[in-house]
């Protein structure tokens, strides 16, 4: 099965891309994957939060198909260990999906269609993060993720 990271914006850190883009490399030998980041939305400073979220939410709903399975990565989301996430993404191959697109939203988090949307809700911690950052530690678990599947030696437990 396919699977996307979609998100709001470029990784613009240079640092963070190169780790991005070294996660993204070792994620492409268990799976097909691929991320598209969706162009931040302009002259925001006098924007209302819920237009933003809501014209953001037409960008993300525009780019999906009913074919998707869909896990926002949102602090309201349901923590998981590791090796529960394991266990859950490999359920998830089993679906009658195409593909499995994991969402980073914006600043302002989801809008309500895009809730509606979604099939499931993770979040990586209760703590909150700079998006860039959170594009690195979701791919550096996803990477894990697959290696506890195919039984490698990189996670400890």
């Amino acid at each position: 099965m396919k699977i996307t990271l979609l998100q709001i914006g470029k990784t613009t850190d240079k640092h963070i891309a190169e780790l991005v883009d070294l996660y993204s490399n070792r994620i492409k030998k268990y799976s097909v994957f691929d991320i598209l980041s969706l162009p931040e939305l302009k002259n925001t400073k006098n924007m209302p939060v819920q237009e933003q979220k809501s014209k953001e939410a037409t960008k993300i709903i525009q780019f999906l198909t009913d074919d998707d399975y869909v896990i926002l990565l949102d602090e309201k989301g349901k923590e998981l260990r590791t090796i529960e996430f394991s266990a859950a993404l490999e359920k998830m191959f089993f679906l009658p999906k195409k593909r499995i697109v994991f969402i980073i939203g914006g600043p302002w988090g989801f809008s309500k269609e895009v809730y509606g949307r979604a099939d499931y809700k993770l979040a990586l911690s209760k703590m909150t993060f700079p998006h860039q950052l959170v594009r690195l530690l979701f791919l550096e678990q996803l990477y894990r993720v697959f290696t506890i599947i195919k039984g490698e030696p990189y996670h400890h437990e």
